[in-house]
């Protein structure tokens, strides 16, 4: 059963538009062009207008390679369509900055939802960072017990196989 953040958008649909690019949690133009209901090209023309609100850790724009490696990771192109632009790509902060470029009700909603997954996303992370550190601290506590056990295991498999070789085999020998 999905999930909805509010009554429009499943939060599966949000989290599997955010990808992870040079290091950065970023959401596509396109994808959120579609999310917010406008095209594209409209979205990209308004950032451009306001670009003084998207410094570099708000808003990427892709490499030829990246662009290419996400299309061939999605989808391919059909005959005759190929991408005359390099996609921008918008961090975490540059999605909260659409909110105000983008002055739709629709374009609120749908940052408000955006924003609660971004969240969503980072608690998880920490929580990740929590548990993968107190997994580290029980390998350091307990890596020497286990080590001494393994040490224990393989001196008594090497007794039994010297105590197999000083018994004589059972059966009948032939002379």
């Amino acid at each position: 059963m999905t999930k909805l953040i509010s009554n429009s958008i499943p939060q599966e649909i949000i989290e599997i538009k955010i990808l992870l690019i040079r290091g950065h949690k970023v959401m596509l133009a396109k994808d959120l062009a579609i999310l917010y209901g406008v095209s594209t090209k409209r979205l990209n023309e308004q950032v451009k207008r306001n670009i003084k609100r998207f410094p570099p850790d708000f808003l990427l724009k892709l490499s030829w390679e990246e662009m290419k490696s996400l299309r061939s990771h999605f989808a391919t192109l059909k005959r005759g369509q190929h991408e005359k632009y390099r996609s921008y790509a918008f961090t975490e902060n540059g999605v909260a900055m659409l909110s105000s470029v983008l002055k739709s009700e629709r374009a609120i909603e749908v940052n408000i939802q955006i924003m609660r997954v971004f969240t969503r996303i980072r608690k998880l992370m920490v929580k990740h960072q929590d548990l993968q550190k107190r997994i580290d601290k029980m390998e350091q506590q307990y890596d020497k017990q286990i080590m001494t056990i393994f040490q224990v295991l393989k001196q008594l498999t090497d007794k039994s196989k010297e105590e197999l070789k000083l018994h004589h085999p059972i059966g009948f020998r032939k002379d």
